[in-house]
Order: structure tokens, then C-alpha cells, then sequence
């Protein structure tokens, strides 16, 4: 089986090297495809002196909705079986990516969610993203039927039938919660394992205090008028 990690990266000069050379110690014979997405600091120059990845570049910061649907596009062109999402801030260890690709290769999820909540382990994130976190848990359970604990994680494994019916409508920012929606109402199976994350390895994150705000209430109203429209199936 053949994987590719996806490293979806902005403004991480103080983290992306570090985090690629635990890939390679942990996932040796993985593909390596980082996405540039219009960083301004040292970034691109860094990843030109690493060897033996892939580099894709978007010319500006086009956000992590489009720079994920962006590695998504490079997988379905890759002959590679699954694909790892771990972010470029360090909080996801690469060192845990096994525990998602397991049940994948086991054909028992098309995608599994690496959960901070599950077993309450590591890093738990601030005060205010742990409420919006708690609301749109809520929601998702009430509307998937299904408990999912960690709908913000970005610490994801896809196989190609869940990357396939994401690729092509994906949200532009903030998607994960809504790619939990979409992925529910077409029927493919969703899966939490637990996992010890970390705190930022270095540098600041692009969502700051307010941001968390339009974060919450912009994927609420997202997730419910597209079940009012559509409903579940």
C-alpha cells in the first residue's frame, strides 16, 4: 500500500523541517507533498533545501479549504492508496499517523479522524475554540446521528473514495466540520481514533480570538442550510 502525507503549510518557517523530518522517520516509505499556500516568510526557502519531497505552491494564501482541496487533486493523480493530512503548525505527530491509517487499511472506515477528545489526552485548545468545539459536536450528533468528538481536527486520513467525493465541493476555509457532513450524506464511513496532539510548535496560528467567532457561527449556518436543503441522504 502506498500513502502520500499531505502538509497543507502557511507561514510555518519555524516548524515545516521539523515536521517533515518526522514523517520520513516515522513513515519511511511515504510520499511527501507539502502545500505552499502564499506563505511570506522563510517557508518556501526552507522547503527548497529539503530533499525528497513534493512541493506545490499556491501563489498567494488562498486559506486552508483550497490549499487541502489542493493535495486532494495531487492524491487522485498519485497512484497512492491513502492519504495522511497533518497540518504544518506541529500539533498533529507524525508518529500517531499509523493509528489512523490502521482501520483504513482494515477497509473498516473511508475516513478516519484523529481525536483530541476521545480519551482527553494532550493538548485540549483554548478555552474559546473548546466551546465551539462543544456546539458543533452537538450539532453533528443531532444531525449525522452520529457522536463525532473532534469535528475541527485536521489530523485526517482519507482512502481514495472519501477524497473523491470531497474534491471537487469543498469549502474554501474552515471545512472540516462541513467535509464530516458531506462525507455522511453520501454515505462513507466515519471513524474517530484517539490521539495526543501537541500546543504549536512555533509561531502564530491565522485564527485569532475573533476569527474563532465567524469560524463558529459561518460552519453553523453552513452545516444547516445545507440540511435543510438536503437533509442527510
Amino acid at each position: 500500500m502506498k500513502y502520500l502525507v499531505g502538509i497543507p503549510a502557511y507561514n510555518e518557517e519555524k516548524n515545516i523541517a521539523s515536521i517533515i523530518a518526522e514523517v520520513k522517520k516515522n513513515l519511511p516509505h511515504s510520499l511527501i507533498a507539502v502545500l505552499n499556500d502564499g506563505s511570506t516568510d522563510h517557508t518556501a526557502e526552507i522547503l527548497k533545501s529539503i530533499p525528497d519531497i513534493i512541493v506545490i505552491r499556491h501563489p498567494f494564501n488562498e486559506g486552508i479549504g483550497a490549499a487541502v482541496r489542493t493535495i486532494f487533486h495531487y492524491f487522485l493523480e498519485s497512484d497512492c492508496d491513502f492519504l495522511v493530512r497533518i497540518d504544518g503548525d506541529g500539533q498533529h505527530p507524525p508518529q500517531q499517523a499509523d493509528l489512523l491509517l490502521e482501520p483504513l487499511r482494515k477497509k473498516e472506515a473511508d475516513i478516519v479522524i484523529g481525536s483530541r477528545f476521545l480519551e482527553k489526552r494532550g493538548y485540549q485548545s483554548s478555552k474559546t475554540r473548546l466551546g465551539g468545539i462543544k456546539l458543533l459536536n452537538i450539532l453533528s450528533s443531532l444531525i449525522l446521528k452520529q457522536k463525532i468528538t473532534d469535528n475541527t481536527s485536521g489530523f485526517r486520513a482519507y482512502d481514495r473514495k472519501a477524497v473523491a467525493a470531497l474534491h471537487n465541493d469543498y469549502p474554501l476555509d474552515y471545512p472540516e466540520p462541513v467535509e464530516v457532513y458531506h462525507l455522511s450524506r453520501k454515505g462513507l464511513v466515519i471513524k474517530e481514533v484517539s490521539v495526543t496532539m501537541r500546543e504549536r510548535q512555533g509561531g502564530l496560528s491565522s485564527i485569532g480570538t475573533l476569527e474563532s467567532y465567524y469560524y463558529l457561527v459561518k460552519v453553523l449556518l453552513t452545516i444547516l442550510v445545507h440540511f435543510l436543503i438536503g437533509g442527510k441522504k
